[in-house]
């Protein structure tokens, strides 16, 4: 699957013409850091953050990016407090399709399919599925014909009662991490659409074990103690998956930053045997 375009892009929070002091301030105590704090580490002063954040002052760019940077604020949030501050925003928004993403596009195509026979996928920042390989592509096979029209939202894709859910035999702790996963970054991001999304998965009834399955569970693959994995039946054989994500180091690009990367490998050996066995 080639590599294609989100959604539409989330604007930035919209600055609420108070100026930057209650942004920054919002993020510095969704961060549990003190106006000291953040002043020793971004080489001010905690009288200086404390008249930012009031509006007694206007930070310089310079000390705008620095105090986003001590704070961790996401990329795109960055942009909105530049703009809160007056300022145009610093890093750009380059759709995926643009020439100039020529490379990174090639370079994430070949990474997925040089991945295979295992599954990997290309998400964006709301697990829009921006591309995939061959390996994904067989564990959705089955998966209602809705659920597959773009844009494919891994999440959806994974929870839905009428996805991959009734076959994730472990489902309950796979949805669990899931949702945790999205938590995590709903915290870290206070992103409006994940939480739209992250309130609609929830919502998503939980199968009922099948009580089949439950007298059958010495087949149930092991899971390995240094991670949990997915276990999802497949053709009548239950394959079993941990995964990794990867994003992009320091990114510069709001599209870029927002990239991610996820791989599964098997988790035990007759996984990793079968899917071989695919290989033509």
């Amino acid at each position: 699957m080639a590599i294609v375009a989100s959604g539409a892009a989330v604007p930035p929070t919209a600055p609420d013409g108070k100026g930057i002091g209650p942004l920054l301030r919002g993020w510095r105590e969704q961060r549990r850091v003190s106006q000291l704090e953040l002043a020793l580490r971004a080489g001010s002063s905690a009288r200086h953050i404390s008249f930012i954040e009031t509006g007694r002052s206007r930070p310089s760019e310079e000390m705008v990016l620095r105090l986003a940077e001590h704070l961790d604020v996401p990329v795109r949030e960055r942009n909105a407090l530049l703009l809160a501050a007056g300022y145009a925003p610093h890093y750009p928004e380059t759709p995926l399709g643009d020439p100039s993403m020529d490379a990174l596009r090639e370079g994430m195509e070949r990474l997925i399919q040089g991945y295979e026979p295992y599954p990997a996928l290309v998400v964006d920042a709301t697990y829009h599925v921006l591309a995939a390989n061959r390996g994904i592509a067989m564990l959705l096979e089955g998966v209602l014909e809705s659920l597959l029209t773009p844009p494919l939202n891994a999440m959806r894709l994974t929870l839905h009662p009428q996805g991959l859910a009734p076959r994730i035999r472990n489902h309950r702790e796979w949805r669990d991490h899931l949702l945790a996963q999205m938590d995590r970054q709903i915290a870290l991001h206070r992103s409006e659409p994940l939480r739209a999304l992250y309130e609609e998965v929830a919502a998503y009834p939980v199968p009922d074990p099948d009580p089949e399955r439950a007298e059958d569970g010495e087949h149930l693959a092991p899971a390995p103690y240094f991670a949990l994995p997915m276990q999802i039946e497949h053709e009548g054989r239950l394959l079993s998956f941990i995964s990794s994500i990867s994003t992009f180091n320091t990114p510069m690009d709001v599209t870029v930053a927002e990239l991610a990367i996820e791989t599964f490998l098997p988790a035990d050996p007759a996984t990793g045997k079968y899917l071989q066995s695919l290989v033509p």
